[in-house]
């Protein structure tokens, strides 16, 4: 018997919702017990700040321009390398329960595997898709095909109609508000907490691993839907964290003639998005304009996502205890992490995007080794990323690092050398054609813009995070900053990779 692992992740949880991270509003013991008993990662981001390109990056630790899933809507090739399935090969149980998102969700014929496996149960056709040998598959809403909708509307019906539509009826992403102050994509959901699907894919997953034997090893990769939009958790938990006992956050600037002093600094589609002259197609509703948002929407918000991070914390620890009754506890590795952020605020702004800040890059990520090995905790600040996980479940379970792989094994104290980290982003939709690159080192973020859309190559965002933690002054043009900027672009051109050849193709908006 070896060391077990389970990857727990998240969808578009920011870095400062956990307590462990400074966060003041959600109660979060069982990450924070993690945390303090394994290695809490201070600087992790995401290849990519949108969900597809990120969930890819970590099932095959390539970067978007090898994987070639540079953006939602472009399917990751069934043919693409899987460290599930080099594990499953290794002699590994394997299974995926919640969200996958490897293939897009708008499907209406069932073309791909996800969105086509619950019509036949939980074992993908052939026994196994991209490794995993069980599915039970779950997104943010109460209709379609996927297993949590289908378990919905078989055994609670009356409960499918509570959930937020998370399309309107043109197939467009919902704008429509409502709650207490009609902020967008909130509503008041009726559903039972135990009907949920944060509850469903806990069940889930205790139930699959019931099936796995005493000796045998597993990766399960448990993935929540929440506390990505919409923010329709359970009523009885919503109304647990107060929206009207809340600050706005931090990194709002306070008031539009402030959100628009900070967002003129920056590249024109900032300020445009604010103010709606430029749509957001490619991370939320694309008629919401953030400059009509009020206050007290923001905090409505921020109250959400809390209470459905303290769902997933309770989540998380029913499954633990599972795994300690089985007594496996000493010899499984515990991950916990997300794709991407949320803007939440920041910059007077919501939802994800083409934006590069810390509030979408800036991550949650734990690893608790099996207590059996003997790594003491430890936080570690030098950068890392998604890209290093599958490098770290070859490690825990003693194989070599395969050759697809793009990453590192995951440092387990300070001390590594790593330098850098590198974000990719390229636009899905030819009427937005934006490209840009990021690049964090030494306490800098740097994006340099390609030329394309409104830009001509030569825009750029620079940083300094220890002075300006909430990215409010952008120094690209500071003569001051100039020998700092070119190195630091010269340095992620260095090591960006060559874009994968043929470009994939875009087969939905989502």
């Amino acid at each position: 018997m070896g060391r077990k692992i389970l990857l727990v992740t998240t969808d578009q949880q920011r870095y400062d919702t956990l307590g462990c991270n400074g966060g003041e509003l959600a109660r979060t013991p069982v990450a924070d017990g993690l945390a303090a008993a394994g290695i809490r990662y201070e600087r992790a981001h995401p290849q990519s700040v949108v969900c597809m390109p990120s969930r890819s990056t970590i099932i095959t630790g390539q970067y978007p321009a090898t994987h070639g899933v540079f953006m939602n809507g472009v399917p990751l090739p069934a043919a693409a390398p899987s460290v599930a399935d080099v594990l499953h090969e290794a002699g590994y149980r394997t299974a995926l329960i919640g969200k996958a998102h490897f293939e897009p969700f708008l499907d209406p014929f069932l073309r791909f595997v996800e969105n086509a496996v619950a019509r036949t149960g939980t074992t993908p056709p052939g026994g196994l898709h991209r490794g995993f040998e069980h599915l039970e598959l779950a997104t943010h809403g109460s209709v379609g095909p996927l297993h949590y909708a289908r378990w919905l509307a078989n055994e609670h019906p009356e409960a499918v109609p509570y959930f937020y539509q998370v399309l309107d009826r043109s197939m467009q992403v919902n704008a429509e508000g409502g709650g207490d102050t009609g902020a967008p994509q909130v509503h008041v959901n009726a559903v039972p907490r135990e009907w949920y699907h944060t509850d469903w894919v806990a069940d889930r997953t205790i139930d699959w691993l019931s099936s796995v034997g005493d000796d045998e090893d597993f990766f399960c990769w448990m993935s929540f839907p929440d506390p990505h939009h919409p923010w329709d958790p359970p009523e009885s938990e919503a109304r647990k964290i107060s929206w009207r006992d809340l600050d706005l956050p931090a990194g709002h600037p306070g008031t539009v003639e402030a959100c628009e002093k900070v967002l003129v600094e920056k590249p024109s589609h900032w300020l445009g998005y604010y103010d709606g002259s430029f749509s957001n197609l490619e991370g939320g509703p694309a008629s919401f304009v953030p400059k009509l948002m009020t206050h007290d929407q923001v905090r409505e918000v921020n109250a959400l996502v809390h209470a459905e991070v303290q769902l997933i914390d309770a989540a998380l620890g029913r499954v633990l205890d599972y795994v300690e009754r089985r007594g496996w506890d000493e010899d499984t590795d515990v991950f916990f992490t997300t794709d991407h952020g949320e803007l939440q605020g920041d910059f007077g702004l919501l939802f994800k995007g083409s934006y590069h800040c810390d509030a979408l890059m800036h991550l949650p990520m734990i690893w608790r080794p099996a207590p059996s090995v003997g790594i003491a905790p430890a936080e570690v600040a030098e950068p890392v990323g998604q890209i290093d996980l599958a490098a770290t479940f070859c490690h825990i379970a003693g194989l070599p690092v395969a050759s697809f792989i793009e990453g590192e094994v995951l440092p387990t104290s300070p001390g590594s050398g790593r330098q850098r980290v590198i974000t990719e982003w390229d636009s899905q939709f030819d009427t937005v054609d934006l490209h840009f690159r990021s690049i964090y080192t030494d306490g800098w973020l740097a994006t340099a813009y390609e030329a394309g859309g409104r830009y001509d190559g030569s825009e750029g965002e620079l940083y300094d995070l220890e002075d300006d933690p909430h990215q409010w002054h952008n120094r690209w043009d500071d003569p001051t900053c100039a020998t700092r900027r070119s190195d630091m672009v010269a340095d992620l051109y260095d090591h960006l990779l060559q874009p994968r050849q043929p470009k994939l193709a875009v087969e939905a908006p989502v």
